[in-house]
Parts: structure tokens; sequence; C-alpha cells
């Protein structure tokens, strides 16, 4: 395939791998680089710029393609300035950010030859994100795990609006699990995919807990639920006993300094990880309901570019039938 993406980025394939949250690690960052997409690990989850540097050093024993490094820096974030200073020390390929205002992070990277994406939930933070020197967005839509926008505009509707909005390419995010999915966004005028929680569902995932990955692919697209819509940071996560409680909790009118400890690293670890439903949640999008297996992630990308070619195939029949009719 051939998009701006693929041109920007050095990859075969426009498929972003999502940062994922103590999950994104050099195993699945690799694998997802290796099969011809952009693999990344997550930052600010690893602590400290050391294990973030023995982590993109990792990364490299495992891959000689490009990937790259997220920053998720919401408005409860720890400092990131000497996570940043390592990832341009090493010189990875690619930045994003996700969850806060990039400009600081921009700034420092003016001059420094890595490309840089950031996650957007609308038009207006896409512009901006323009106007500040990305080479591309990632718009989520509704459907999508993780943290999302505010305004509740699924994904048919928020691509082609950011795409008319923007100049930059854009790629596609929520929702999206499969070639189908693949294709559609290609549609809609993506040229390229972001996907998270569907690599979670994959062997070079190596982190996230059995029962985590059995959810994702027993769950329907209707066991998800959103939390902290009232704290102004809304999440897609996991229908489990935990994020229930955090939505009844938010119900009574709590401040995030109530359930702050609900809402935690520690809390999501304490699923992710140990599969401890009851004192823990897990980021997940809609897309679960599409979700039935755990490959590799180079048969993921074989399954997607087979079913998309499929789909092309049968779009082309039906336009063949419009026009002899």
């Amino acid at each position: 395939m051939n998009t701006r993406v693929t041109e920007i980025f050095g990859i075969k394939y426009p498929i972003v791998q999502g940062g994922l949250a103590y999950l994104a690690y050099a195993e699945l960052a690799a694998a997802v680089s290796n099969a011809g997409g952009l693999g990344q690990i997550t930052a600010m989850t690893l602590g400290t710029p050391e294990k973030l540097r023995a982590e993109i050093q990792k990364v490299r024993t495992l891959t000689d393609k490009p990937f790259g490094v997220n920053f998720a820096i919401g408005q409860h974030g720890r400092p990131y300035e000497e996570m940043l200073e390592v990832a341009i020390e090493e010189k990875v390929a690619a930045i994003s950010v996700t969850g806060g205002n990039p400009k600081p992070i921009f700034e420092r990277l003016q001059g420094e030859n890595i490309r840089t994406l950031v996650l957007v939930a609308g038009v207006r933070q896409a512009q901006k994100a323009e106007e500040l020197g990305a080479d591309a967005v990632m718009a989520v839509g509704q459907e999508g795990g993780g943290h999302l926008g505010r305004d509740d505009i699924g994904t048919m509707v928020l691509i082609p609006r950011v795409v008319e909005s923007v100049s930059i390419p854009v790629l596609a995010s929520g929702g999206i699990g499969d070639g189908r999915g693949l294709l559609a966004a290609l549609a809609l005028g993506a040229e390229g995919i972001e996907m998270g929680t569907r690599f979670i569902a994959t062997q070079e995932c190596v982190h996230a807990s059995e029962a985590y990955k059995q959810a994702i692919l027993q769950g329907k697209e209707t066991d998800t639920v959103i939390i902290k819509k009232t704290l102004g940071a809304p999440g897609r996560v996991l229908k489990t006993e935990h994020a229930l409680s955090i939505i009844s909790r938010e119900q009574e009118g709590v401040t995030y300094e109530d359930i702050k400890d609900m809402v935690s690293g520690r809390a999501n670890r304490e699923y992710i990880y140990d599969g401890n439903e009851a004192a823990g949640y897990g980021w997940a999008g809609q897309v679960i309901g599409l979700i039935n297996d755990v490959p590799t992630v180079q048969q993921l990308f074989d399954d997607m570019f087979a079913q998309a070619d499929a789909a092309r195939l049968r779009i082309n029949e039906s336009f063949k039938v419009s026009n002899q009719v």
C-alpha cells in the first residue's frame, strides 16, 4: 500500500499501533513494525528515563524497522521532559502525543529528524495539531477504547470531517479491527488507521493477562462502558464490576480526588496484569464485538489484507452491476 502515511513514516502499511498504557512495550512494538506497520512503545508508564532507554534499545534488538514512542500527557500525568530527551537522544523514528497539549513537545522537537502524530477527537484539535507542525493526526471516534473526545462523535462522521478540515494525513481510529475497517477508513478519506484494542488480543502483547484477552474475545460490542465522563476525561473500558462501581460513584457527584484510586494506573494494572475484575479496569473499544482470535501480529496483518481485498472486489462487483443496469 502507498499513502502519505507510509511515505512519511517509512513503513509498508499505513497501520499504527496505539500507545496502550502498561502494554505497549518492545515485543509488541517490534512485531507490528516487522509486519509492516508502525509499532510504538508507551513512555509514561515505564516510569523512568532509564527504563525508557532500555526499552527503546530492546526494540532495536528485535527489529530494524521504524517504530515510535507514545507520550500520554493527560491532565494528571507525570512530567515527561526527561523521557522526551531520551527519545530524542535515541533518535526514534516517530513520537506520538495523546491526552494533552502537544505544543511544548513540538517546540522541543524542532530541528530534530523525528516524525510526529497527534491523537485528536475533533476538527479543532486536528487543525491545532496541523498548525503546530504535526506530520499526521489520528482521529478517534466514540467507539474507540481508552480516552476519547467529549462530544460523542462516531468514527463514520468524524473521519471525513477531519479529512476535509486539514491538509495533513489523517489516520482513522475507533471501531477498527479488521480489513473491512481498514477499507472503510480509506473510503472515508483517511490514509491509514490506528488500532489499540485489536493489538491487545495478539500473541506478542505479552504483558496482557489471559483474563483480559479472554474478556476481549468473549465480549460483545455492548460490553464496554464510559468512565470518567463527569471528570472531563471520558474513556471506554470493559464492563467490569469495578468499572460499574466507578460510574456509580460518578453519578453521586464525586470529584477526581474522591475516586482517584479507583481510576488510577494501579487499578488499571490490577486488571490488565492480574485479571482482578473486582479491583481494576481494562481499556477496550466496541470493536471487541469483532475480535474472535488471538493471532500473531503477522497473522493479523495477513488476515486483514485478505479481508480488505475481498471486500474491495465485492464492492467492485457491486459497481459493475450498477453500471450494467
